[in-house]
Protein backbone atom coordinates (compact mmCIF):
# COMPACT_ATOMS: atom_id res chain seq x y z
CA UNK A 1 0.00 0.00 0.00
CA UNK A 2 1.57 3.13 -1.18
CA UNK A 3 2.22 5.67 1.67
CA UNK A 4 2.54 9.49 1.49
CA UNK A 5 5.62 9.64 4.53
CA UNK A 6 8.14 10.99 3.48
CA UNK A 7 11.84 8.37 3.01
CA UNK A 8 14.90 10.21 4.09
CA UNK A 9 18.33 9.67 2.64
CA UNK A 10 21.69 11.22 4.47
CA UNK A 11 24.90 12.00 2.47
CA UNK A 12 27.81 12.42 4.70
CA UNK A 13 28.76 15.64 2.22
CA UNK A 14 27.27 18.75 1.71
CA UNK A 15 25.53 18.65 -1.28
CA UNK A 16 23.57 21.20 -3.61
CA UNK A 17 23.40 18.74 -7.51
CA UNK A 18 20.88 16.49 -8.10
CA UNK A 19 19.44 15.48 -11.35
CA UNK A 20 16.25 12.76 -11.96
CA UNK A 21 17.70 9.73 -14.58
CA UNK A 22 15.62 10.82 -17.75
CA UNK A 23 16.92 8.07 -20.00
CA UNK A 24 15.01 5.19 -19.39
CA UNK A 25 12.43 5.82 -17.13
CA UNK A 26 11.33 2.56 -15.99
CA UNK A 27 13.30 3.02 -12.41
CA UNK A 28 12.44 5.62 -10.22
CA UNK A 29 16.35 6.96 -9.99
CA UNK A 30 17.93 10.23 -9.05
CA UNK A 31 22.08 11.18 -9.33
CA UNK A 32 23.10 13.47 -6.37
CA UNK A 33 26.80 14.91 -6.42
CA UNK A 34 28.49 16.28 -3.37
CA UNK A 35 30.28 19.33 -2.71
CA UNK A 36 33.11 18.31 -0.15
CA UNK A 37 36.73 20.23 -0.05
CA UNK A 38 38.35 17.56 2.21
CA UNK A 39 37.70 14.44 0.68
CA UNK A 40 37.28 12.91 -2.85
CA UNK A 41 33.82 14.15 -3.79
CA UNK A 42 30.86 11.24 -5.27
CA UNK A 43 28.24 10.96 -7.10
CA UNK A 44 25.42 9.14 -5.41
CA UNK A 45 22.85 6.84 -7.26
CA UNK A 46 20.01 6.55 -5.78
CA UNK A 47 17.03 4.17 -6.26
CA UNK A 48 13.83 4.19 -4.65
CA UNK A 49 12.16 1.11 -4.42
CA UNK A 50 8.52 2.53 -4.59
CA UNK A 51 7.20 -1.03 -3.34
CA UNK A 52 9.02 -1.33 -0.23
CA UNK A 53 9.44 2.15 0.22
CA UNK A 54 13.27 2.13 0.79
CA UNK A 55 16.22 3.52 -0.96
CA UNK A 56 19.11 1.77 -2.39
CA UNK A 57 22.47 3.95 -2.95
CA UNK A 58 25.92 3.00 -5.09
CA UNK A 59 28.85 5.46 -5.07
CA UNK A 60 30.69 6.62 -7.71
CA UNK A 61 33.91 8.58 -6.53
CA UNK A 62 34.21 12.10 -9.23
CA UNK A 63 37.60 12.67 -7.73
CA UNK A 64 38.06 15.94 -9.42
CA UNK A 65 36.41 18.57 -7.55
CA UNK A 66 33.24 19.96 -5.73
CA UNK A 67 29.70 19.17 -7.71
CA UNK A 68 28.31 22.57 -8.44
CA UNK A 69 25.35 20.94 -11.41
CA UNK A 70 24.73 17.57 -12.41
CA UNK A 71 22.63 16.56 -15.72
CA UNK A 72 21.50 13.20 -16.93
CA UNK A 73 21.66 12.49 -20.69
CA UNK A 74 18.23 12.33 -22.19
CA UNK A 75 19.64 9.18 -24.68
CA UNK A 76 21.92 6.92 -22.51
CA UNK A 77 21.16 6.22 -19.03
CA UNK A 78 24.84 5.35 -18.11
CA UNK A 79 26.20 9.06 -19.21
CA UNK A 80 26.02 12.15 -17.07
CA UNK A 81 27.43 15.51 -17.05
CA UNK A 82 29.05 17.36 -14.27
CA UNK A 83 30.03 21.31 -13.89
CA UNK A 84 32.87 20.88 -10.55
CA UNK A 85 35.51 23.22 -9.14
CA UNK A 86 39.11 22.77 -9.69
CA UNK A 87 42.10 24.44 -8.57
CA UNK A 88 44.57 25.58 -10.94
CA UNK A 89 47.09 28.13 -10.41
CA UNK A 90 46.18 29.02 -6.91
CA UNK A 91 42.57 30.08 -8.79
CA UNK A 92 39.69 27.95 -8.69
CA UNK A 93 37.53 27.39 -11.97
CA UNK A 94 34.70 25.64 -12.40
CA UNK A 95 34.66 22.81 -15.39
CA UNK A 96 32.43 20.99 -17.20
CA UNK A 97 32.97 17.22 -18.61
CA UNK A 98 30.93 14.35 -19.57
CA UNK A 99 30.89 10.60 -18.05
CA UNK A 100 29.85 7.30 -18.05
CA UNK A 101 28.93 5.13 -15.11
CA UNK A 102 30.29 1.50 -14.76
CA UNK A 103 28.60 -0.50 -16.84
CA UNK A 104 26.56 -2.66 -13.92
CA UNK A 105 25.56 0.19 -12.31
CA UNK A 106 23.39 1.25 -15.24
CA UNK A 107 20.65 -0.80 -14.23
CA UNK A 108 20.26 -1.08 -10.54
CA UNK A 109 22.08 -3.61 -9.00
CA UNK A 110 22.80 -2.89 -5.64
CA UNK A 111 25.30 -3.76 -3.00
CA UNK A 112 23.37 -4.22 0.82
CA UNK A 113 22.79 -0.60 1.95
CA UNK A 114 25.00 -1.00 4.99
CA UNK A 115 27.99 -1.42 2.24
CA UNK A 116 30.89 0.97 3.15
CA UNK A 117 32.06 3.29 0.42
CA UNK A 118 35.22 1.99 0.72
CA UNK A 119 34.55 -0.38 -2.95
CA UNK A 120 33.50 2.80 -4.27
CA UNK A 121 34.06 2.78 -8.14
CA UNK A 122 34.97 5.83 -10.57
CA UNK A 123 33.53 7.52 -13.69
CA UNK A 124 35.24 7.08 -16.90
CA UNK A 125 36.03 10.64 -18.17
CA UNK A 126 34.37 10.90 -21.71
CA UNK A 127 35.44 14.12 -22.62
CA UNK A 128 35.78 17.47 -21.04
CA UNK A 129 33.93 20.69 -22.56
CA UNK A 130 36.96 23.15 -22.73
CA UNK A 131 36.06 26.30 -21.70
CA UNK A 132 39.84 27.48 -20.97
CA UNK A 133 38.27 30.54 -23.49
CA UNK A 134 35.25 31.16 -22.09
CA UNK A 135 35.29 31.30 -18.77
CA UNK A 136 33.36 28.99 -15.59
CA UNK A 137 30.71 26.71 -16.40
CA UNK A 138 27.22 27.50 -14.60
CA UNK A 139 25.40 24.87 -15.97
CA UNK A 140 25.11 22.01 -18.98
CA UNK A 141 21.90 21.04 -20.87
CA UNK A 142 20.90 18.65 -22.89
CA UNK A 143 18.64 18.67 -26.03
CA UNK A 144 15.88 17.29 -24.36
CA UNK A 145 14.81 14.87 -27.12
CA UNK A 146 18.09 14.80 -28.73
CA UNK A 147 20.44 11.57 -29.07
CA UNK A 148 22.42 12.91 -26.29
CA UNK A 149 24.94 14.08 -28.78
CA UNK A 150 24.19 17.98 -28.27
CA UNK A 151 24.87 19.58 -25.01
CA UNK A 152 24.82 23.48 -24.30
CA UNK A 153 27.32 24.93 -21.90
CA UNK A 154 26.77 28.86 -20.19
CA UNK A 155 30.06 29.76 -19.21
CA UNK A 156 30.40 33.62 -17.20
CA UNK A 157 28.89 35.06 -20.52
CA UNK A 158 29.31 32.79 -23.38
CA UNK A 159 26.39 30.28 -24.58
CA UNK A 160 28.85 27.32 -25.83
CA UNK A 161 27.06 24.43 -28.37
CA UNK A 162 29.03 21.25 -28.43
CA UNK A 163 28.40 18.13 -29.96
CA UNK A 164 29.62 14.66 -29.10
CA UNK A 165 31.50 12.61 -31.11
CA UNK A 166 32.86 8.65 -31.24
CA UNK A 167 30.79 7.62 -28.73
CA UNK A 168 31.09 11.04 -26.88
CA UNK A 169 34.38 10.73 -26.22
CA UNK A 170 35.42 14.14 -27.78
CA UNK A 171 33.19 17.37 -27.39
CA UNK A 172 33.62 19.97 -30.79
CA UNK A 173 32.05 23.36 -30.16
CA UNK A 174 29.76 23.86 -32.94
CA UNK A 175 28.41 27.92 -32.61
CA UNK A 176 28.70 30.19 -29.31
CA UNK A 177 27.25 33.46 -28.35
CA UNK A 178 28.47 36.30 -25.81
CA UNK A 179 25.95 38.20 -23.50
CA UNK A 180 26.86 41.85 -24.54
CA UNK A 181 26.63 44.39 -22.30
CA UNK A 182 28.12 47.14 -18.98
CA UNK A 183 29.67 44.81 -16.13
CA UNK A 184 30.61 41.76 -15.67
CA UNK A 185 27.66 40.19 -16.84
CA UNK A 186 27.42 35.85 -16.16
CA UNK A 187 25.00 33.06 -16.61
CA UNK A 188 23.57 31.53 -13.81
CA UNK A 189 21.31 28.92 -14.95
CA UNK A 190 19.19 28.28 -18.39
CA UNK A 191 16.98 25.47 -19.86
CA UNK A 192 16.40 24.05 -23.10
CA UNK A 193 12.80 24.28 -24.41
CA UNK A 194 11.31 21.31 -25.41
CA UNK A 195 8.97 22.68 -28.26
CA UNK A 196 9.91 24.32 -31.26
CA UNK A 197 11.62 21.25 -32.44
CA UNK A 198 14.21 22.18 -29.44
CA UNK A 199 15.69 25.59 -31.46
CA UNK A 200 15.40 27.66 -28.45
CA UNK A 201 17.23 27.94 -25.20
CA UNK A 202 16.17 30.31 -21.82
CA UNK A 203 19.00 31.77 -20.47
CA UNK A 204 19.34 33.79 -16.72
CA UNK A 205 21.81 36.40 -16.13
CA UNK A 206 21.36 38.59 -12.93
CA UNK A 207 17.40 39.86 -13.24
CA UNK A 208 17.34 39.10 -16.84
CA UNK A 209 15.65 36.09 -18.59
CA UNK A 210 16.67 35.27 -22.11
CA UNK A 211 15.20 33.78 -25.00
CA UNK A 212 17.81 32.34 -27.53
CA UNK A 213 17.42 30.57 -30.86
CA UNK A 214 19.93 27.62 -30.92
CA UNK A 215 20.21 27.60 -35.01
CA UNK A 216 21.12 31.74 -35.26
CA UNK A 217 22.17 31.89 -31.15
CA UNK A 218 20.45 35.42 -31.49
CA UNK A 219 18.19 36.61 -28.47
CA UNK A 220 14.60 36.03 -29.28
CA UNK A 221 13.21 37.77 -26.54
CA UNK A 222 14.12 39.77 -22.87
CA UNK A 223 12.58 39.71 -20.04
CA UNK A 224 14.24 42.73 -18.13
CA UNK A 225 13.53 42.77 -14.23
CA UNK A 226 12.14 39.64 -14.49
CA UNK A 227 13.02 39.05 -10.79
CA UNK A 228 13.83 42.19 -8.27
CA UNK A 229 17.09 40.18 -7.57
CA UNK A 230 19.00 37.66 -8.98
CA UNK A 231 16.76 34.61 -11.00
CA UNK A 232 18.31 31.34 -10.09
CA UNK A 233 16.59 29.41 -12.19
CA UNK A 234 13.91 28.48 -14.61
CA UNK A 235 12.12 25.77 -16.45
CA UNK A 236 9.48 25.39 -19.55
CA UNK A 237 5.94 23.90 -19.77
CA UNK A 238 6.83 20.90 -21.11
CA UNK A 239 2.66 21.15 -22.57
CA UNK A 240 2.08 24.78 -23.09
CA UNK A 241 5.37 25.97 -25.84
CA UNK A 242 5.55 29.49 -24.64
CA UNK A 243 4.88 28.85 -21.30
CA UNK A 244 8.10 29.49 -18.42
CA UNK A 245 8.63 29.64 -15.19
CA UNK A 246 11.48 31.78 -13.24
CA UNK A 247 12.32 32.18 -9.89
CA UNK A 248 14.86 33.89 -7.95
CA UNK A 249 16.24 35.89 -4.78
CA UNK A 250 13.36 38.54 -4.44
CA UNK A 251 11.40 35.03 -3.12
CA UNK A 252 9.13 35.18 -6.02
CA UNK A 253 8.41 32.28 -8.44
CA UNK A 254 6.72 34.02 -11.57
CA UNK A 255 5.22 32.10 -14.82
CA UNK A 256 5.54 33.58 -18.08
CA UNK A 257 4.40 34.00 -21.51
CA UNK A 258 7.46 34.35 -24.05
CA UNK A 259 5.26 36.29 -26.67
CA UNK A 260 4.50 39.08 -24.06
CA UNK A 261 7.15 39.76 -21.77
CA UNK A 262 5.99 42.98 -20.14
CA UNK A 263 3.95 41.26 -17.56
CA UNK A 264 4.09 38.27 -15.53
CA UNK A 265 1.17 36.31 -16.04
CA UNK A 266 0.84 35.10 -12.34
CA UNK A 267 3.17 35.41 -9.64
CA UNK A 268 3.68 32.95 -6.50
CA UNK A 269 5.11 34.34 -2.96
CA UNK A 270 4.80 31.61 -0.89
CA UNK A 271 8.38 31.19 0.00
CA UNK A 272 10.54 33.52 2.76
CA UNK A 273 13.68 33.48 1.25
CA UNK A 274 15.67 32.42 -1.86
CA UNK A 275 13.69 30.15 -4.50
CA UNK A 276 16.81 28.11 -5.78
CA UNK A 277 14.76 26.21 -7.82
CA UNK A 278 11.48 25.45 -9.89
CA UNK A 279 9.92 22.81 -11.63
CA UNK A 280 7.38 22.06 -13.83
CA UNK A 281 5.51 18.45 -13.18
CA UNK A 282 6.20 16.30 -16.91
CA UNK A 283 2.97 14.80 -17.33
CA UNK A 284 0.67 17.58 -15.23
CA UNK A 285 1.64 20.80 -15.89
CA UNK A 286 -0.12 22.42 -12.99
CA UNK A 287 1.91 20.95 -10.19
CA UNK A 288 4.63 23.05 -9.72
CA UNK A 289 7.79 22.02 -7.05
CA UNK A 290 10.02 24.75 -5.80
CA UNK A 291 12.54 24.72 -3.12
CA UNK A 292 13.94 27.68 -1.13
CA UNK A 293 16.35 28.87 1.55
CA UNK A 294 13.61 28.52 3.88
CA UNK A 295 14.04 25.19 3.98
CA UNK A 296 10.44 24.51 2.72
CA UNK A 297 9.67 22.80 -0.95
CA UNK A 298 6.19 24.11 -1.70
CA UNK A 299 4.37 22.01 -4.54
CA UNK A 300 1.33 24.46 -5.85
CA UNK A 301 -1.15 23.73 -8.11
CA UNK A 302 -1.35 26.62 -10.73
CA UNK A 303 -4.17 24.96 -12.92
CA UNK A 304 -5.59 28.52 -14.10
CA UNK A 305 -2.16 28.65 -16.29
CA UNK A 306 -1.92 24.85 -17.18
CA UNK A 307 -2.83 23.02 -20.26
CA UNK A 308 -6.08 21.86 -18.39
CA UNK A 309 -8.03 25.05 -16.76
CA UNK A 310 -11.09 23.74 -16.72
CA UNK A 311 -10.14 20.07 -15.63
CA UNK A 312 -9.80 16.94 -16.78
CA UNK A 313 -12.03 16.80 -19.83
CA UNK A 314 -13.99 13.20 -19.89
CA UNK A 315 -15.40 12.02 -22.59
CA UNK A 316 -19.01 11.93 -23.14
CA UNK A 317 -19.24 8.39 -23.86
CA UNK A 318 -17.96 7.17 -20.24
CA UNK A 319 -20.87 9.48 -18.33
CA UNK A 320 -24.29 7.97 -17.43
CA UNK A 321 -26.99 10.87 -18.04
CA UNK A 322 -26.92 12.48 -14.70
CA UNK A 323 -23.36 12.16 -14.38
CA UNK A 324 -23.36 13.86 -18.03
CA UNK A 325 -24.98 16.76 -16.37
CA UNK A 326 -22.84 17.30 -13.53
CA UNK A 327 -20.19 16.89 -15.82
CA UNK A 328 -20.71 19.77 -17.62
CA UNK A 329 -21.44 22.22 -14.60
CA UNK A 330 -18.16 21.07 -12.93
CA UNK A 331 -15.96 21.52 -16.57
CA UNK A 332 -17.39 24.90 -17.21
CA UNK A 333 -15.99 26.28 -13.65
CA UNK A 334 -12.22 26.72 -13.85
CA UNK A 335 -10.53 25.27 -10.90
CA UNK A 336 -8.48 27.43 -8.32
CA UNK A 337 -4.66 28.00 -8.29
CA UNK A 338 -3.60 26.96 -4.28
CA UNK A 339 -0.88 25.72 -2.49
CA UNK A 340 -1.43 21.88 -1.77
CA UNK A 341 0.91 21.09 0.41
CA UNK A 342 4.25 22.34 2.09
CA UNK A 343 7.44 20.21 3.19
CA UNK A 344 9.06 20.74 5.91
CA UNK A 345 11.28 17.73 5.91
CA UNK A 346 14.78 19.94 5.34
CA UNK A 347 16.26 21.75 8.04
CA UNK A 348 19.10 23.46 6.23
CA UNK A 349 18.89 25.46 2.30
CA UNK A 350 17.00 23.47 -0.50
CA UNK A 351 18.94 23.87 -2.76
CA UNK A 352 17.52 21.37 -5.82
CA UNK A 353 13.91 19.64 -6.39
CA UNK A 354 13.17 17.53 -9.26
CA UNK A 355 10.27 15.07 -10.63
CA UNK A 356 11.10 11.67 -11.23
CA UNK A 357 11.03 10.62 -14.62
CA UNK A 358 9.27 7.66 -14.21
CA UNK A 359 6.49 8.38 -11.66
CA UNK A 360 4.96 11.58 -12.39
CA UNK A 361 3.84 11.90 -8.93
CA UNK A 362 7.03 11.42 -7.20
CA UNK A 363 9.90 13.86 -6.20
CA UNK A 364 12.75 14.70 -4.84
CA UNK A 365 14.55 17.70 -2.76
CA UNK A 366 18.33 18.07 -1.72
CA UNK A 367 19.53 20.64 0.80
CA UNK A 368 23.10 21.75 1.19
CA UNK A 369 23.23 19.23 4.54
CA UNK A 370 22.97 16.51 2.26
CA UNK A 371 19.52 15.66 2.89
CA UNK A 372 17.89 14.24 0.43
CA UNK A 373 14.21 13.67 0.72
CA UNK A 374 11.76 11.50 -1.50
CA UNK A 375 7.83 12.93 -1.09
CA UNK A 376 4.82 12.18 -3.20
CA UNK A 377 2.03 14.10 -4.01
CA UNK A 378 -1.02 13.71 -1.55
CA UNK A 379 -2.66 10.73 -2.87
CA UNK A 380 -6.34 13.21 -2.59
CA UNK A 381 -4.67 15.51 -5.26
CA UNK A 382 -3.64 12.76 -7.55
CA UNK A 383 -6.97 11.16 -7.40
CA UNK A 384 -8.80 14.84 -8.20
CA UNK A 385 -6.37 15.24 -10.90
CA UNK A 386 -6.58 11.26 -12.02
CA UNK A 387 -10.32 11.28 -11.73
Amino acid sequence: MEDDAPVIYGLEFQARALTPQTAETDAIRFLVGTQSLRYDNQIHIIDFDDENNIINKNVLLHQVGEIWHISASPADKGVLATCYNKTSDSKVVTCAAVWRMPKELESGSHESPDDSSSNAQTLELLCHLDNTAHGNMACVMWEPMGDGKRLISLADNNILLWDLQESSAKAVLSSSTALEGKGQLKFTSGRWSPHHNCTQIATASDTTVRGWDTRSMKQIYCIENAHGQLVRDLDFNPNKQYYLASCGDDCKVKFWDTRNVTEPVKTLEEHSHWVWNVRYNHSHDQLILTGSSDSRVILSNMVSISSEPFGHMVDDDDLSDQEDHHQEEKSKEPLQDSIIATYEEHEDSVYAVEWSSADPWLFASLSYDGRLVINRVPRALKYHILL
